[in-house]
Parts: structure tokens; C-alpha cells; sequence
């Protein structure tokens, strides 16, 4: 199994609640695709940032949408990024 940048816990079905620390290595934070479409919703306040294919990054507020197979990475801010991601 892959080393992962976060902390995963299973909470139910498709829902899980993700946690990248602080400390975490930027250079880990790598674009990637993901194999089904998922709602990402920030838990607290964070500058942490997510940058899609050719989009230039924004700040992660609210219920984002990330669909399948596009490239995307999260930028690293300040504090722990917290996120519940329900996959679709």
C-alpha cells in the first residue's frame, strides 16, 4: 500500500474525513487523478489550496467538486488541512 501525504479514516460508505498536517513534505503533495468523481468539503477555515488542470490554485472554502480523472493537487498552507470527502 502507498504512503499517502494525510491521515485517513473511514467513516461510512463513500465518506471519509482526511487530514493533511502541517508538517507535511510539499514535494508530496503531487498531482494526481482520482478514479471516481468526489465532493470535498473543508472542515474549518484554511488557505490551504487546490489547483486543477490548466486553473490557476484557489483557496479551499465551502464544498468543491473534483471530477474523475482530471489532474489536480492540494498547495500547502498554513495549520492542518481537514476535509470530509464523500466519493461518488
Amino acid at each position: 500500500m502507498p504512503d499517502f501525504p494525510f491521515k485517513e479514516t473511514h467513516v461510512e460508505d463513500n465518506l471519509y474525513l482526511r487530514e493533511f498536517e502541517e508538517s507535511v513534505d510539499v514535494d508530496d503533495l503531487e498531482w494526481h487523478r482520482d478514479r471516481e468523481d468526489r465532493i470535498v468539503e473543508i472542515i474549518g477555515e484554511t488557505d490551504w489550496q487546490l489547483q486543477m488542470d490548466n486553473e490557476l490554485p484557489k483557496v479551499m472554502t465551502g464544498k468543491l467538486f473534483i471530477p474523475k480523472e482530471v489532474w489536480h493537487r492540494v498547495i500547502k498552507g498554513n495549520g492542518d488541512l481537514k476535509v470530509k470527502i464523500t466519493k461518488l
